[in-house]
């Protein structure tokens, strides 16, 4: 994956953020809007851009496309970095083949151990039963 090429596939818009900042929210245009088109990306191979999407179906939208937003900052080319960082760091983990977990067998101490403590706790019961009897 090279992220330079993968960046300039990004699309931006600058929109007017909302929130505390006065008459300067009215003025400026600082909240970035990101989006990423997965299927058509040229950069990704198809294994990729299937991964992606088995990995990040619950991010994308119906046109399969990657929508991220930033108005963390008074900074419009802050909130372009912060957005960047956010999606490179969305797509990595996206790409990342999880290891299949390998079953295993409870081991034989972790069952005596939970019998036992059944064990103690009818116990404890069956003579909380005995001296209520005998009162």
């Amino acid at each position: 994956m090279n992220v330079e090429s993968i960046i300039k596939e990004l699309s931006f818009k600058a929109i007017r953020s909302s929130g505390a900042g006065g008459q300067h929210v009215n003025k400026v245009s600082s909240k970035i809007v990101l989006t990423f088109d997965l299927l058509a990306s040229e950069n990704l191979n198809e294994d990729e851009k299937e991964l992606l999407h088995k990995s990040l179906k619950t991010k994308l939208t119906k046109a399969n496309s990657i929508i991220l937003t930033c108005d963390e900052s008074r900074s419009q080319h802050k909130n372009k970095e912060i957005a960047i960082d956010r999606f490179l760091e969305i797509i990595k983990k996206g790409l990342v083949i999880q290891k299949r977990r390998k079953t295993t067998k409870v081991p034989r101490s972790a069952i005596k151990k939970r019998l036992n403590s059944k064990k103690k706790l009818s116990v404890k019961k069956a003579h909380r039963k005995s001296q209520m009897l005998n009162n």
